[in-house]
């Protein structure tokens, strides 16, 4: 998975230039499966773990949800 390292690297580095897709990239690579929209929020569930997560799908991510889901995956 080294393309969805770099991207964790971005994520860390420059949190405010994240797209939507490559933040469901790293999600999906940690267990996280998309399970509904509603409106302009998507819902990633961990079935593992339980954890649910919300992403607004704008373009570039805002740096609160980029750092969210960097907390939810441990980095």
């Amino acid at each position: 998975m080294p393309n969805v390292d770099k991207i964790i690297e971005k994520m860390k580095n420059q949190p405010n230039g994240i797209r939507p897709e490559e933040v469901e990239k790293v999600l999906k690579s940690y267990g996280y499966e998309y399970v509904r929209q509603k409106g302009s929020h998507r819902h990633y569930l961990n079935k593992a773990t339980g954890d649910l997560i919300t992403i607004k799908q704008e373009n570039p991510l805002k740096k609160a949800y980029v750092k969210d889901v960097l907390s939810r995956i441990g980095e």
